[in-house]
């Protein structure tokens, strides 16, 4: 089975206030080293998938940087490879995506030069781990034409949020995106299988008359095309919801059963290698339950806390609920609770930051 990949990481979350001032949402830090795309991107190399595009719009600077030529996934290759799929100027105009199907088509000629049968689209926002190729086997066994992943979702979702579907057995009947009254708790979790000349034939039919967004043309189509719904059980959470969801995610990241499946279960999650030496923790130091990253030098006391790369916290200094962005410093005396820092901030002695009813957040290099 020859599947094309694409990954929407154009995406903005205004919730996300300043960790997205500079960066993608699709390019947020999470668990210490990795970014929130590796594990789409990871995901469907891990399924056999050798050719991925990666459609960026916003801020995409960062995010090009992270994935460079695609290497670390091993999509540096002569046959397939990554594309970084960009808004651009051409002679009839600029266009920016407008939606998520506006933004497939306007990279169709990937689609239509490409010998893939199948596509898979996911977002770059998505924490999770899964095998594609379950997903692939439930969709030819169904006699399925689109598949989309769903999820039963709990009570630390917010279902106002969140596309929502009505199943009779395999197939989705209904899907009402982001109601204020859900009649289900089973969620869309924006993954999409389904083949590739449907998808096609479905863009020009309805992008070319002003639809944008792809899950609207597919609940379009329910009653014409079977579309099945893929219950997935595990861990999945979405970036873009906001600075709590984000601090949410980091946080479950201390959890063994969140670290194995998540690390360990269908493969390895991949990201950009740097070239740092491990954490050193000093005689003076205190750590518990947390992730200290390469390059870390700690001796002071952090808990229930994410270190990312090159963070340095001074003798007496204590980090607590917190996660604290690459290359931070946290001087003598200084206290930082339930809080975000992003990178290269500077809290100086016996400052404190202190998240009470909210989670603090400090922008990249700010000083306290």
């Amino acid at each position: 089975m020859r599947i094309l990949g694409l990954i929407l990481a154009g995406g903005h979350s205004e919730s996300l206030r300043s960790l997205v001032a500079k960066r993608a949402s699709a390019a947020l830090p999470v668990f210490g080293k990795y970014r929130a795309i590796d594990f789409t991107l990871s995901n469907m190399v891990n399924a056999g998938i050798r050719k991925v595009g990666v459609l960026t719009q916003y801020n995409p600077r960062s995010l090009m940087d992270h994935l460079g030529s695609g290497k670390e996934w091993d999509l540096d290759r002569k046959n397939g490879g990554l594309f970084i799929l960009q808004p651009y100027v051409s002679q009839e105009g600029s266009y920016w995506y407008k939606g998520t199907a506006d933004a497939i088509f306007q990279n169709m000629t990937l689609l239509r030069r490409g010998e893939e049968d199948y596509i898979l689209i996911g977002s770059g926002d998505h924490i999770y781990k899964i095998d594609f190729s379950r997903v692939f086997d439930f969709h030819l066994s169904n006699d399925a034409d689109i598949t989309l992943l769903v999820k039963e979702l709990d009570d630390t979702y917010n279902l106002s949020q969140y596309g929502i579907v009505e199943l009779s057995g395999n197939r989705i009947t209904n899907i009402e995106e982001k109601p204020q009254k859900p009649k289900t708790n089973i969620g869309f979790l924006g993954i999409y299988f389904m083949n590739k000349y449907l998808l096609m034939e479905l863009l020009y039919n309805y992008v070319t008359k002003g639809e944008t967004d792809l899950l609207s043309i597919v609940t379009s189509q329910l009653d014409r095309l079977r579309v099945c719904g893929y219950l997935f059980n595990g861990y999945w959470r979405n970036v873009k919801k906001g600075i709590d969801e984000y601090f949410r995610i980091n946080m479950d990241g201390l959890k063994k059963e969140v670290r194995e499946e998540l690390f360990y279960k269908y493969g390895k999650i991949y990201t950009k290698l740097k070239d740092l030496p491990p954490p050193k923790i000093g005689s003076t130091a205190i750590v518990k339950n947390s992730i200290l990253s390469d390059g870390c030098i700690v001796n002071g006391t952090v808990e229930n806390s994410i270190l990312f790369r090159g963070v340095y916290v001074k003798a007496g200094a204590t980090i607590v609920n917190s996660v604290i962005m690459q290359d931070t410093v946290i001087e003598e005396g200084a206290i930082v609770k339930n809080a975000v820092l992003d990178k290269e901030v500077l809290i100086r002695q016996e400052s404190r930051l202190v998240g009470r009813d909210s989670i603090a957040i400090l922008e990249k290099r700010a000083v306290l």
